[in-house]
This record gives C-alpha cells, sequence and structure tokens, in this order.
C-alpha cells in the first residue's frame, strides 16, 4: 500500500482558518490509526463540549455534565481496567504506537484536564446560572439558623439511624468500600478509657473513620419549603459528624470515591449453565480490583497516602477533584421540572402508512414501512406486538432482546402472547453489560410464564434486533418481520436516534426464520437470502462491497460509501477503507464515538471525511450506503465496523429494497447529517475534532431539529 503518512509532520493543516502543525517525531501521529481508547476520550470531550455550551439551556448542560461522570465512569469500570490487568504481560507497541504504560499516562493526563474543564463548568458557570433560574446549590455552612435547624433535623431522622461509621484499629481492619459509593474519611482522636487505652498504646493517637452513604438516601437534600434549595448529602453528614464523634471536627471530614473493575471475565467454555454462571460472576463484580481513586480536592496528604496504601493501588490511580465527586447524581437536578430550563418536547409524527384504528398486518402488507424514531412513536412496536398478542390468527412470536429495561411494556406482552397458547420465544441476552441481572431477572418471569427462553449463546452475544411474527392467514403462513437498530426499550427509545424496518417480505421472513433456529438449536448457514448476519457473512460481505467500490472507481464508474455507526475501530474494514480512498472513492462517515480510522492522509485516507453529531439525542442508527456503479445499495441494521459486532455478537444487517426509502436514506438522512453545521464536529488526522465552520449567511443546520421539520413519507 501507498502511504504519505509522513507527510502529516511535514505541513500545516488548516482547519477554520487555523494552521494545525502535526509534530515530526511523534510516532504515535505517524501510525496508521488512532488509539481506541483515546478516540473514546475525545467522545467523552465532545458531551463536555455540549455542557460548556452556553447557549444550550442549564438543565440541558447539567444533563451533558451527568452523562460525562457516567461515561467516564464505565471508562475505568471497563477499559482502564483491561489495560491493568494487561500491564504485566509481554509488553508490545499497537498499531497506534502507544504501549500500555504510555496509554495509560496519556490517559491520565486527558482524562485530569476534562475533571478539570467540568468543575470549572460546574464552579463558575452551572451552580451560578441555576442560583438565577431559582434552583439553588448551597453549602451547609452558607444556610442560615432556621434552614440549618431543618436540615439537622432531616439528618436525625431520615439519615443517621442508616449511617454506620467504621474505624480501623487491631480489631476493626480496613473495611471494604463498595465501587461507585460517596464516602467520607477522617481521623479522629478519643478519649479512650484507661483499660482501652493500655490496649491501643502501641498504635497511634489517631483512627482512621470512614462513613459510607448508602446510594438509597438522596444525594440532594432540600432545604425548607420554599424556593428549590439543596445541599449535598455529604456536606450534611460532615456537618453533623460530631454524632459519631464528639471530638471529630466537621472541616478535618474529606470525602472519596473509588472505581472497580466491571468487566466480568467469561469462561463460557467450561459452563455447563450459562444462567448459572452469570448470577455467580454479576456477585464478584462488586469485588473487583479497585482502578481509580477520587478524593476532595482539600484531603490532606497524609489522609491521601492512608488510603493509596489501604486500597493497594498507585497514586497514579489518585484523582483529586475540585468540587463534589459523582456528578452522574446530577441527573436528579436535570430532570427538575422546569420546562422552561429544558430544550422544547420533541415533536413526534405518525408515520404515513399508518391509518387510524387500521390493522398493522394490513399496512405492512402494502408495502414494508420505515420507522425513524423518536421522531416517530415508538408506541407502534408496542401496539403491534399488543396486537399479535391479542390475535387469534398469530401462531407464534419470535424476539431478540437485548436491554430490556426494568419496566418493560415488552415481556409482558409475550407473557400474555404465551398465556394466549401462541408458540413465544424470547432469546435473552444475559451478557449485556450492566443490565445482565435485570435481564436474568426477566428470563425468570418469562419462563415462569411458558416462553420459551434463550440465554444467548456460548461464545457470543446476542445484539440483533428482531422479531419474526409467523400468522395464519388463508391456510398459509405469512411472516412478518421488524428489523431495527435500537433495542426493544421503550424508555431509552425517547432518547436514542433508531431506525426500524417492518416488512412482510418472503425471502427476509425465511432469513429471520433460519436466525432464530442458529440461535436456538445451533444450525449452522453459510449464507442468507438477504440479511447480513455476524459472524457467518457480514464481515465478508461488508469487505466485498468497500472492495467493489474500489474496483469501480479505478473503472471509471460512480463509486461512493456513505456510512453512519456508532464506532469504526476494525483493522481490517478500515485497510479496505483506505485502499478504497486510494482507489479514488469518496468516503463519508458519521461516526459518533470510537473512530481509530486516520482521515484525509495524502496517499493513505485523502479521499475519506469523518465527523461525529453529538446532541440532545443520542445518534444510535446505523445506516450504510454503496454507489454499486449507479445501482445504489443501502442497509441498516445492528452493527457498527467493530471486531466485537462482526466476529462476537449476533448481529442482523437489512438491505432496504424500497426505491423511494432508498432515496429518503441517502438523500435526506444520511445527507442531513452530512450537512450539519451545528452540532457536528470534524475529525482531523491527529485524532482530534473541531466544530465544522458554518458560513458568513448560514443560519445551520442542526441534524437533530430538522428532523423534527422533515415530512418523512416513506
Amino acid at each position: 500500500m501507498s502511504t504519505s503518512l509522513g507527510q502529516i509532520s511535514k505541513r500545516e493543516t488548516v482547519f477554520n482558518g487555523a494552521p494545525l502543525v502535526a509534530v515530526q517525531t511523534d510516532p504515535h501521529q505517524l501510525a496508521h490509526f488512532i488509539n481506541r481508547d483515546l478516540s473514546l476520550i475525545e467522545f467523552f470531550r465532545r458531551v463536555l463540549d455540549e455542557a460548556l455550551d452556553q447557549s444550550q439551556p442549564i438543565l440541558e448542560r447539567v444533563k451533558f455534565l451527568a452523562i460525562f461522570s457516567s461515561n467516564l465512569d464505565e471508562f475505568f469500570q471497563i477499559r482502564v481496567s483491561a489495560l491493568k490487568e494487561k500491564l504485566g504481560r509481554k509488553v508490545e507497541v499497537s498499531p497506534d504506537g502507544f504501549t500500555r504504560h504510555e496509554l495509560l499516562e496519556e490517559i491520565r493526563v486527558r482524562v485530569s484536564e476534562l475533571i478539570e474543564t467540568q468543575m470549572a463548568c460546574l464552579r463558575e458557570e452551572i451552580i451560578p446560572e441555576l442560583s438565577a433560574n431559582g434552583i439553588v446549590l448551597a453549602t451547609y455552612d452558607k444556610l442560615s439558623f432556621g434552614e440549618r435547624k431543618s436540615v439537622d433535623t432531616y439528618f436525625k431522622k431520615r439519615v443517621y439511624p442508616v449511617l454506620t461509621p467504621q474505624a480501623v484499629d487491631p480489631t476493626h481492619p480496613f473495611p471494604y468500600i463498595s465501587g461507585g459509593s460517596i464516602n467520607l474519611a477522617l481521623f479522629v482522636k478519643p478519649e479512650l478509657n484507661k483499660r482501652v487505652a493500655r490496649a491501643y498504646k502501641n498504635i497511634g493517637d489517631e483512627f482512621f473513620v470512614r462513613i459510607k452513604i448508602p446510594a438509597f438516601i438522596p444525594r440532594f437534600v432540600p432545604v425548607g419549603d420554599g424556593e428549590v434549595k439543596y445541599i449535598l448529602i455529604e456536606d450534611l453528614v460532615a456537618a453533623n459528624v460530631r454524632s459519631f464523634a464528639p471530638e471529630a471536627d466537621p472541616d478535618c471530614c474529606h470525602s472519596f470515591r473509588i472505581t472497580r473493575d466491571a468487566d466480568i471475565e467469561f469462561r463460557e467454555d467450561e459452563t455447563e449453565d450459562l444462567l448459572e454462571m452469570m448470577e455467580e460472576n454479576l456477585k464478584q463484580r462488586r469485588f473487583g480490583d479497585v482502578v481509580r481513586l477520587e478524593i476532595s480536592r482539600s484531603m490532606p496528604e497524609e489522609m491521601s497516602d492512608y488510603l493509596t496504601k489501604a486500597l493497594e493501588i498507585a497514586s497514579e490511580d489518585v484523582y483529586a477533584i475540585d468540587g463534589p465527586m459523582n456528578i452522574t447524581d446530577s441527573f436528579a437536578i436535570a430532570s427538575l421540572n422546569r420546562p422552561d430550563l429544558k430544550e422544547r418536547e420533541l415533536k413526534i409524527t405518525p408515520p404515513a402508512a399508518f391509518g387510524k384504528g387500521e390493522s398493522t398486518f394490513d399496512i405492512i402488507r402494502r408495502g414494508d414501512v420505515l420507522l425513524h424514531h423518536p421522531y416517530m412513536p415508538y408506541s407502534h412496536i408496542t401496539d403491534f406486538l399488543k396486537e399479535a398478542a391479542e390475535d387469534p390468527d398469530v401462531l407464534a412470536i419470535k424476539m431478540c432482546l437485548y436491554r430490556i429495561g426494568a419496566d418493560s411494556p415488552i415481556a409482558p406482552l409475550l407473557i400474555e402472547a404465551s398465556q394466549r397458547g401462541k408458540q413465544v420465544t424470547a432469546l435473552i441476552e444475559i451478557k449485556a453489560r450492566f443490565d445482565e441481572a435485570n435481564n436474568i431477572e426477566w428470563g425468570k418471569r418469562l419462563e415462569r410464564a411458558g416462553v420459551h427462553v434463550v440465554y444467548g449463546l456460548l461464545g457470543l452475544k446476542t445484539h440483533a434486533k428482531t422479531t419474526l411474527i409467523v400468522r395464519r392467514e388463508d391456510d398459509e403462513l405469512r411472516t412478518y418481520v421488524h428489523l431495527a437498530t435500537g433495542n426493544y426499550n421503550p424508555a431509552t427509545s425517547t432518547v436514542y436516534t433508531d431506525l426500524g424496518l417492518l416488512t412482510d417480505d418472503e425471502q427476509i421472513g425465511s432469513d429471520v426464520t433460519e436466525l432464530f433456529n442458529y440461535l436456538t438449536v445451533y444450525s449452522q448457514r453459510e449464507s442468507f437470502n438477504k440479511l447480513l448476519v455476524a459472524p457467518i457473512n457480514l464481515r465478508g460481505r461488508m469487505t466485498e462491497m468497500i472492495g467493489r467500490e474500489a474496483e469501480n472507481a479505478r473503472n471509471g464508474l460512480p463509486a461512493r460509501i456513505v456510512a453512519k455507526i456508532n464506532r469504526l475501530a476494525d483493522s481490517q474494514i478500515i485497510q479496505a477503507l483506505y485502499e478504497a480512498s486510494q482507489a479514488g472513492v469518496q468516503i463519508d462517515l458519521v461516526v459518533r464515538g470510537i473512530c481509530t480510522l486516520r482521515p484525509g492522509v495524502p496517499g493513505l485516507s485523502e479521499n475519506i471525511k469523518v465527523r461525529s453529531i453529538v446532541g440532545r439525542l443520542l445518534e444510535h442508527s446505523r445506516v450504510y450506503f454503496f454507489e454499486n456503479g449507479g445501482n445504489a445499495e443501502v442497509y441498516m441494521g445492528s452493527s457498527d465496523w467493530m471486531p466485537r459486532n462482526l466476529d462476537r455478537r449476533v448481529e442482523v444487517i437489512v438491505p432496504i429494497q424500497d426505491a423511494e426509502m432508498k432515496r429518503f436514506l441517502k438523500d435526506e438522512y444520511l445527507e442531513t447529517y452530512l450537512r450539519d453545521n451545528v452540532k457536528a464536529r470534524e475529525l482531523l488526522p491527529d485524532g482530534r475534532y473541531y466544530r465544522v465552520k458554518r458560513g458568513e449567511a448560514d443560519n445551520g443546520l442542526d441534524a437533530q431539529a430538522a428532523f423534527q421539520r422533515m415530512p418523512i413519507t416513506v
């Protein structure tokens, strides 16, 4: 492969009028791939940018601060923990040029910078603006005498009885610290009676005391009954610390919080019962190794050193926070009933194909239906399932459920269908990270109701979003299929952008029937009529279609690739895209999160552009367009271009066959994202993102806002 990657270091790249000079000696800049973990951190930066945007309503900014913290927690639980586990193994340089030690150091630098930015935003902008709008986040020392009396009463009645301070001494070892909890630490020097004092004479004068604040206690304590005013629960506990230790000083209380490894190691080949193994592994997750210690910046070095030693971590794992920890809890503030401080409610429009009172089966028989959520009601899916559950002619319902949701209306509909005598099959993925316990509970409830439950496949996660309904019509069986990019979870459907296809195409129905056979009895298929299914034929077909575009470009035929996905980190796919770029194929990628491809590198990827859209909704749909010499092909489905999606998950991609749907997805759907100049950021070769610059006469195009105004007739 001919590349001129070194040219990055010898030239200036101009972006929005500003020169960007790459460093010639940096091996990471010269690597063909951007590091996936650093790319993920840059996604976190884009989320944080939304909180920094002063044009956003204040409660939306609070929401993005909370999302940023939640993302960072999971990053340490999964990615950082995995890197640490591999430190003792053979040191090797990855394709992005980093050793593991170098990468951990760079992660610390970037994360520390982002946390500083987050805390400064909270202190200097968010809290003052909230106060100006009648939502006051106060500290205990700023309360009036009457307010202090009120919150102290709250403490005595609703907090004090459930707290259990723990001292460390020869009879009380350092306690187990649960991941994610807020804790207060202090040293106390108690007045001991003579006999006890003699017993402790050799251990020093002070004791370390830890006070855990249980998660079920609200983080934001209301102050008074008038204006909306709160103090943090840790502030209130510290102010009342003498309730536990009369000799303690509230000013000597310091907050800390740990993050534990939550990446469960599966040994599926050694288990005889996948469900039992998962339940046992979930019990072990809470005891994972400590991968991060957050401490209040005011914590004295002596106390920080003590915690570092007691938790058996390195100083590099300690992050001093100049503000409150676990900002994820501020979702409680973001959800306050203040519509004047939030984005306007989404405009939701039913698809044109749906008429009042008409059977969904009749609608689908007239032609395929494309659903675009949340701009279209998700109730069309639940209503369709309800109709199927009640229809005496429906004989079977089969569904893949990845993330069900605690209050799912989907699972009860499957139970109802089973109770009405239908053959109901639910493929429940109990390895869906952080939803394992909820999925297991729903699986057991479905089993008790007579539903045939399959708990995934050994060695694979089932990530496909697929439903099959078999109906008896005129002494024949007709199949109805729903294929989607998003989970069957109505709660998340209001904040995720996703697409769904309803069809009664006979060949697709046959493919989905075979898919469920594959999932339930491990039947092997090498190909399908129309569907692309991982890990069977999806990787090969995607690589083939990218190569076909390259060959068309070499032969002077129309060639273009547009893909909207969540993540891109598969080296084989990236290599194929590089080769297509060198052949002259214009490639436009809309990648929400991780992207390890370097766009715009002369001789390597100069025909590739990458952008990311971060807005009020989480971009979750996956759509692929291939020009195919003028005979365009469009696909949608559950898979990203990641090794896990292509090789280690069951994924389904469906071709869009209706001509008007293909036109809409290419000319309106994908092009709207490519023209966004409000929320879009472009990826530069060095891994940085910059907001797309608007023209002087351009009022700006926000893709998510545009879809609310766009009439969808397909």
